[in-house]
């Protein structure tokens, strides 16, 4: 990354943070006004999303910047409102999954488990108030994302199209997010297809499709431009997924900040077990991931066996082929040079992951 690109990255987030800051200060407000308890949830909800990437509001920015777009307040604005929505997601993605820390430390629900333990809850009751703050702090900040975009500046069919694909987003998220919870239920695994598919919907949508075709129509670029920024969003999305599966099973912690095991723990299905199924060394990895509690001995001898029925090398590549697609979807005559040459460093992203 060269440094004027390193300057506009920091000159975007700065933007965003200032959009939140402004944000934040009066919905404190306001919640300080109805009960200190209500304050002080704001501010643990405003603590969770300082410090972030702000990965999903550059790719706004960046769509933006590209396509020649010059309300960089407006998109600063709308890229707050994705912020926004990836908070509440992750929010309440970790209530499903029962996480009490993210990024090694406590997040909502696990600073409330800790108050409500440190006022003498018995262990179930601690995190039963946890996970119930948690799904209200999510429900705040998915409700005001559609807030945010509702003060975009913009004529009343920009605003209406930038609200479907809020809309696009969240609706494709939970979608995939059913998916997943339901996926266990059935015994056998699933096809890589299908995990395809999961991945697609939960995270690709909101997470790049959805951020990358907002920056496109608040430039004002025409609809073949916005369904190519969909489509190369969708497909590097998944790509990057399907990396990032690959960290959750054979990541360094120190350097990933993921537990190194934690998706063989969880019994999560990604496209590496969906490549493992029908290998001989099945039977065995099926046997460990059934355990109620998966030791490092046991997530050692998965990742053996995944490597040694090829499961991970089989991985690694469609991670490689669908960073390829998604670059090939934008050869198209009607997409500006200028367009592919600034998304091509998205693929780093997925093989800087691959290499973590």
């Amino acid at each position: 990354m060269d440094k004027g690109t390193t300057l506009a990255h920091t000159d975007h987030s700065r933007l965003v943070d200032d959009v939140l800051a402004a944000f934040f200060s009066r919905a404190k407000s306001r919640a300080g006004a109805m009960h200190p308890h209500y304050l002080s949830l704001w501010q643990h909800l405003e603590s969770s999303i300082v410090g972030g990437k702000r990965f999903r509001p550059r790719l706004v920015m960046t769509a933006h910047a590209l396509l020649g777009g010059t309300d960089r307040t407006a998109a600063a604005t709308v890229a707050a409102s994705f912020e926004l929505l990836h908070t509440a997601l992750i929010v309440h993605d970790d209530v499903v999954d029962r996480d009490f820390t993210r990024r090694g430390v406590p997040n909502v629900a696990g600073t409330y488990q800790s108050l409500a333990a440190a006022r003498g809850s018995r262990p179930d009751r601690a995190e039963h108030t946890g996970l119930s703050v948690a799904v209200i702090a999510g429900d705040l900040a998915l409700s005001n994302a559609y807030r945010l975009l509702s003060e975009v500046d913009v004529d009343f069919r920009t605003r209406q199209r930038l609200g479907d694909l809020l809309d696009e987003a969240i609706v494709a998220s939970a979608a995939g997010e059913l998916l997943d919870v339901l996926a266990p239920l059935d015994p056998s695994p699933q096809a890589v297809d299908e995990v395809l598919e999961m991945s697609k919907l939960k995270t690709a949508v909101y997470s790049f499709g959805a951020p990358l075709r907002a920056g496109a129509v608040l430039a004002g670029a025409d609809h073949n431009i916005v369904q190519a920024m969909g489509e190369f969003g969708r497909i590097i999305g998944t790509a990057y997924q399907v990396a990032d599966d690959l960290v959750g099973a054979f990541g360094d912690e120190s350097r990933t900040g993921k537990t190194g095991w934690g998706d063989l723990r969880e019994g999560k299905r990604t496209a590496l077990i969906a490549y493992a199924a029908g290998q001989p060394q099945w039977p065995r990895i099926a046997e460990l991931l059934s355990l109620q509690e998966l030791a490092a001995r046991d997530a050692a001898e998965i990742r053996e066996l995944l490597v040694a029925c090829g499961a991970r090398d089989r991985t690694l590549k469609l991670a490689a082929d669908l960073t390829e697609q998604a670059l090939d979807s934008l050869a198209q005559p009607f997409v500006p040079q200028t367009l592919r040459d600034g998304l091509a460093p998205l693929s780093r992203l997925v093989t800087d992951r691959m290499g973590a």
